[in-house]
């Protein structure tokens, strides 16, 4: 589960809206000490969400392949591998948390680092949010024995997800 969150680019932050219905947006995020943080701007729909009440779920997948059931649709498979979290969205006020988890984000959208320090007037207008893990769980489906090692070596060269197994 944690090498999943430390990979995938994109997840998905389910919050309650206004309305009472849900409500999920796709974001970039980071996963670092046992926390998920985002950024976002600091007046919108997400802050709005999250100020009102702080429960949220968070979602990140991974496909791995889509298995051709031939002539059987019922045969036909979607491997993937997905982690779900439950926790509290808080709103860091914390400028050296803010810094933290900005530095989360750069470390993992560009490793290679040059990004430098981060603007003072950049950072009154961006807004950091942690997310507080309160469960957390994973499931994954690699497909039945006959096609598990192409999925597992569809899993090792993750640039081509996913793939097709006939």
């Amino acid at each position: 589960m944690i090498d999943l969150l430390n990979t995938c680019p994109v997840g998905r932050l389910g919050t309650v809206g206004i309305d009472g219905y849900p409500m999920i947006k796709p974001l970039n995020f980071a996963f670092s000490a046992g926390r998920i943080y985002f950024h976002t701007v600091k007046e919108g729909e997400k802050i709005e969400h999250i100020a009102r009440d702080s429960r949220v779920c968070f979602e990140v997948d991974l496909p791995i392949a889509f298995v051709k059931g031939g002539e059987n649709p019922c045969r036909a498979e979607y491997l993937y591998r997905s982690v779900i979290i439950r926790g509290r969205a808080h709103i860091v006020e914390n400028r050296d948390e803010q810094i933290f988890g900005l530095r989360c984000l750069m470390q993992k959208y560009q490793p290679e680092g040059g990004y430098g320090d981060f603007p003072e007037e950049k950072l009154r207008i961006t807004g950091v949010v942690r997310i507080d893990i309160e469960e957390m769980t994973g499931k994954e489906d690699l497909g039945k024995e006959a096609v598990r090692e192409e999925a597992m070596k569809a899993l090792a060269g993750r640039s081509a997800l996913p793939v097709t197994i006939e």
